[in-house]
Protein backbone atom coordinates (compact mmCIF):
# COMPACT_ATOMS: atom_id res chain seq x y z
CA UNK A 1 0.00 0.00 0.00
CA UNK A 2 0.97 3.61 -0.32
CA UNK A 3 1.45 5.19 3.11
CA UNK A 4 -1.35 7.01 4.92
CA UNK A 5 0.61 10.22 4.31
CA UNK A 6 0.42 9.75 0.55
CA UNK A 7 -3.30 8.98 0.66
CA UNK A 8 -3.97 12.32 2.36
CA UNK A 9 -2.42 14.22 -0.55
CA UNK A 10 -5.44 13.80 -2.87
CA UNK A 11 -8.06 15.37 -0.55
CA UNK A 12 -5.56 18.04 0.49
CA UNK A 13 -4.95 19.01 -3.14
CA UNK A 14 -8.71 19.06 -3.83
CA UNK A 15 -9.30 21.27 -0.78
CA UNK A 16 -6.50 23.71 -1.52
CA UNK A 17 -7.25 23.93 -5.24
CA UNK A 18 -11.05 24.09 -4.97
CA UNK A 19 -11.50 25.79 -1.59
CA UNK A 20 -14.82 27.62 -1.51
CA UNK A 21 -18.07 27.77 0.41
CA UNK A 22 -18.91 24.38 -1.11
CA UNK A 23 -15.50 22.69 -0.74
CA UNK A 24 -14.91 23.68 2.87
CA UNK A 25 -12.80 22.45 5.78
CA UNK A 26 -15.52 20.08 7.06
CA UNK A 27 -15.68 18.36 3.70
CA UNK A 28 -11.87 18.22 3.58
CA UNK A 29 -11.75 16.44 6.97
CA UNK A 30 -14.31 13.88 5.79
CA UNK A 31 -12.43 13.38 2.52
CA UNK A 32 -9.15 12.95 4.42
CA UNK A 33 -10.73 10.23 6.56
CA UNK A 34 -12.17 8.52 3.48
CA UNK A 35 -8.80 8.60 1.72
CA UNK A 36 -7.35 6.23 4.32
CA UNK A 37 -10.56 4.41 5.25
CA UNK A 38 -10.16 1.51 2.76
CA UNK A 39 -7.25 0.25 4.87
CA UNK A 40 -9.73 -0.63 7.62
CA UNK A 41 -9.56 -4.00 5.88
CA UNK A 42 -6.26 -4.76 7.63
CA UNK A 43 -8.51 -5.80 10.52
CA UNK A 44 -9.27 -8.88 8.42
CA UNK A 45 -5.83 -10.22 9.42
CA UNK A 46 -6.98 -10.23 13.07
CA UNK A 47 -9.93 -12.44 12.10
CA UNK A 48 -7.85 -14.89 10.10
CA UNK A 49 -9.15 -13.69 6.73
CA UNK A 50 -6.53 -14.31 4.06
CA UNK A 51 -4.98 -11.37 2.25
CA UNK A 52 -6.04 -12.78 -1.15
CA UNK A 53 -9.71 -13.10 -0.08
CA UNK A 54 -12.17 -10.59 -1.50
CA UNK A 55 -12.75 -9.66 2.16
CA UNK A 56 -9.01 -9.35 2.88
CA UNK A 57 -6.57 -6.47 2.56
CA UNK A 58 -6.94 -4.60 -0.74
CA UNK A 59 -10.18 -6.46 -1.35
CA UNK A 60 -13.70 -5.04 -1.52
CA UNK A 61 -12.86 -1.85 0.42
CA UNK A 62 -10.46 -0.92 -2.38
CA UNK A 63 -13.11 -1.11 -5.11
CA UNK A 64 -14.70 1.69 -7.08
CA UNK A 65 -18.08 0.26 -6.05
CA UNK A 66 -17.20 0.62 -2.35
CA UNK A 67 -16.00 4.20 -2.96
CA UNK A 68 -19.24 5.06 -4.77
CA UNK A 69 -21.49 3.57 -2.06
CA UNK A 70 -19.52 5.28 0.70
CA UNK A 71 -19.60 8.62 -1.15
CA UNK A 72 -23.32 8.27 -1.73
CA UNK A 73 -23.88 7.65 1.99
CA UNK A 74 -21.75 10.68 2.88
CA UNK A 75 -23.69 12.89 0.47
CA UNK A 76 -26.77 12.37 2.64
CA UNK A 77 -25.05 14.58 5.24
CA UNK A 78 -24.49 17.52 2.91
CA UNK A 79 -26.34 19.95 5.19
CA UNK A 80 -24.16 19.09 8.19
CA UNK A 81 -21.13 19.52 5.94
CA UNK A 82 -22.40 22.95 4.80
CA UNK A 83 -21.84 21.88 1.22
CA UNK A 84 -23.73 20.88 -1.90
CA UNK A 85 -24.72 17.18 -2.13
CA UNK A 86 -23.06 16.77 -5.55
CA UNK A 87 -19.82 18.32 -4.23
CA UNK A 88 -19.88 15.94 -1.26
CA UNK A 89 -20.53 12.97 -3.55
CA UNK A 90 -17.73 13.87 -5.98
CA UNK A 91 -15.08 14.84 -3.41
CA UNK A 92 -15.81 11.81 -1.22
CA UNK A 93 -15.73 9.45 -4.20
CA UNK A 94 -12.42 10.89 -5.44
CA UNK A 95 -10.89 10.67 -1.96
CA UNK A 96 -11.93 7.05 -1.37
CA UNK A 97 -11.26 5.83 -4.94
CA UNK A 98 -7.85 7.50 -5.00
CA UNK A 99 -6.78 5.10 -2.26
CA UNK A 100 -7.16 2.10 -4.57
CA UNK A 101 -5.48 3.92 -7.44
CA UNK A 102 -2.44 4.83 -5.34
CA UNK A 103 -2.23 1.28 -3.98
CA UNK A 104 -2.47 0.05 -7.58
CA UNK A 105 0.61 2.13 -8.36
CA UNK A 106 2.76 0.35 -5.78
CA UNK A 107 5.38 -2.24 -6.61
CA UNK A 108 4.19 -4.86 -4.13
CA UNK A 109 1.26 -6.80 -2.81
CA UNK A 110 -1.43 -8.61 -4.74
CA UNK A 111 -3.08 -5.66 -6.46
CA UNK A 112 -6.47 -4.16 -5.66
CA UNK A 113 -9.99 -5.50 -6.20
CA UNK A 114 -10.83 -2.39 -8.22
CA UNK A 115 -13.93 -3.82 -9.94
CA UNK A 116 -15.41 -5.76 -7.02
CA UNK A 117 -18.26 -7.03 -6.85
CA UNK A 118 -18.36 -7.45 -10.63
CA UNK A 119 -15.07 -9.35 -10.61
CA UNK A 120 -12.82 -10.58 -7.83
CA UNK A 121 -9.54 -10.28 -9.72
CA UNK A 122 -6.87 -7.98 -8.26
CA UNK A 123 -5.33 -5.30 -10.48
CA UNK A 124 -2.30 -3.07 -10.61
CA UNK A 125 -1.97 0.00 -12.78
CA UNK A 126 0.51 -0.35 -15.61
CA UNK A 127 2.61 2.44 -14.04
CA UNK A 128 3.89 1.26 -10.62
CA UNK A 129 6.63 3.60 -9.36
CA UNK A 130 5.58 3.81 -5.69
CA UNK A 131 7.45 1.63 -3.22
CA UNK A 132 5.00 -0.50 -1.25
CA UNK A 133 4.67 0.85 2.28
CA UNK A 134 5.43 -1.21 5.35
CA UNK A 135 2.57 -1.64 7.81
CA UNK A 136 3.23 0.08 11.13
CA UNK A 137 4.81 3.37 12.14
CA UNK A 138 8.09 1.83 13.40
CA UNK A 139 8.82 0.46 9.93
CA UNK A 140 9.11 4.00 8.57
CA UNK A 141 12.28 4.49 10.58
CA UNK A 142 14.13 1.86 8.57
CA UNK A 143 15.96 1.93 5.25
CA UNK A 144 12.85 0.52 3.56
CA UNK A 145 10.69 3.23 5.13
CA UNK A 146 13.02 5.91 3.73
CA UNK A 147 12.72 4.38 0.26
CA UNK A 148 8.93 4.53 0.54
CA UNK A 149 8.97 8.16 1.63
CA UNK A 150 11.39 9.05 -1.18
CA UNK A 151 9.23 7.42 -3.85
CA UNK A 152 6.07 9.03 -2.46
CA UNK A 153 7.75 12.45 -2.40
CA UNK A 154 8.60 12.06 -6.08
CA UNK A 155 5.43 10.38 -7.36
CA UNK A 156 2.69 11.68 -5.03
CA UNK A 157 3.69 14.75 -3.01
CA UNK A 158 5.51 16.66 -5.78
CA UNK A 159 2.75 16.18 -8.40
CA UNK A 160 0.20 16.99 -5.68
CA UNK A 161 2.01 20.22 -4.83
CA UNK A 162 2.15 21.21 -8.50
CA UNK A 163 -1.57 20.47 -8.97
CA UNK A 164 -2.42 22.45 -5.85
CA UNK A 165 -0.44 25.46 -7.08
CA UNK A 166 -2.07 25.31 -10.52
CA UNK A 167 -5.49 24.96 -8.86
CA UNK A 168 -4.88 27.95 -6.59
CA UNK A 169 -3.72 30.09 -9.52
CA UNK A 170 -6.77 29.13 -11.59
CA UNK A 171 -9.09 29.75 -8.63
CA UNK A 172 -7.54 33.19 -8.02
CA UNK A 173 -7.73 34.11 -11.69
CA UNK A 174 -11.37 33.02 -11.87
CA UNK A 175 -12.27 34.88 -8.67
CA UNK A 176 -10.89 38.12 -10.17
CA UNK A 177 -12.86 37.59 -13.38
CA UNK A 178 -16.06 36.72 -11.54
CA UNK A 179 -16.10 39.74 -9.21
CA UNK A 180 -19.26 41.75 -9.74
CA UNK A 181 -18.89 44.90 -11.79
CA UNK A 182 -19.45 48.18 -10.01
CA UNK A 183 -22.77 49.78 -10.70
CA UNK A 184 -23.08 53.41 -11.74
CA UNK A 185 -24.41 54.23 -8.25
CA UNK A 186 -21.23 52.81 -6.66
CA UNK A 187 -19.04 54.76 -9.10
CA UNK A 188 -20.84 57.98 -8.14
CA UNK A 189 -19.85 57.56 -4.48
Amino acid sequence: MASAFAHLVIPAVAYVALKSNVINFRLFILAAILSVFPDVDVLAFKFGIAYESQWGHRGFTHSLFFAAVLALCCSLFWRKLHSHPIAVLVICFIACASHALLDGMTNGGLGVALYWPFEHERHFLSFRPIQVSPIGLKAFFTERGLKVISSELLWVFLPGLLLAIVGILIRLKLSKKLKPLKTQDEDAK
